[in-house]
């Protein structure tokens, strides 16, 4: 089995390109899904972020307006929720992987690959990347995003020239959108000739 680590810097267009691995017949494990199945309605973690920041759930799970705005600019606040999280993202990871233990190649789609050090636990890195307008356009897009906020994501970030410049394979989204499905199946189509599938 090949393990693919694939990661991006906000608005490159990750999320995009994981549907398409997953279109493609790939396995797929999104760690951003995961977080919200793990903080939604009976989430198996939200009683310990509550216990940890009282006022933060409810019926629906975790608030995560309310959890962002307790942490986002508190460093120790942060550290202790993650402390929570990542155990449990972990956990749920290598049951995915032992699910798919058959396949020739999964995709760990992890937006932090590089800034959690998650390198160590993949073959591969491929990064999605796109020029820095069509990211700033895309993001401050979002109904929720600020300039403020951007930025401030963007400060926790690798810089996106440096994530390409570790990376195993680069993925372009500055295009149509079916240039971006050619360099996924040709990515594919390499990695399965190496693992020899």
């Amino acid at each position: 089995m090949i393990v693919l680590g694939l990661t991006g810097s906000i608005g490159m267009g990750k999320s995009t390109v994981a549907q398409m691995f997953a279109e493609e017949g790939i396995a797929v494990f999104d760690a951003d899904a995961e977080v919200h199945r793990l903080q939604g309605p009976e989430g198996p973690i939200v009683g310990a972020i509550e216990a940890a920041f009282p006022g933060t759930t409810g019926p629906q799970g975790v608030d995560r307006a309310e959890l962002r705005a307790r942490v986002f600019d508190h460093p120790e606040e942060f550290a202790r929720l993650e402390a929570i999280v990542h155990p449990a993202v972990a956990g749920a990871r290598e049951s995915f992987l032992a699910r798919h233990r058959d396949d020739a190649l999964v995709v760990l789609d992890i937006p932090l690959l590089f800034e959690t050090g998650g390198t160590v636990r993949v073959d591969q890195v491929v990064v999605v990347s796109a020029p820095p307008e069509i990211q700033r356009e895309r993001v401050l897009a979002r109904p929720t995003m600020s300039p403020e906020r951007f930025e401030a994501i963007l400060a926790r970030q690798i810089p996106d020239a440096d994530k390409r410049a570790r990376a195993d394979h680069v993925i372009t989204t500055d295009g149509p959108i079916e240039a971006t499905r050619a360099q996924v199946r040709a990515l594919i189509a390499c990695l399965a000739r190496r693992a020899g599938g």
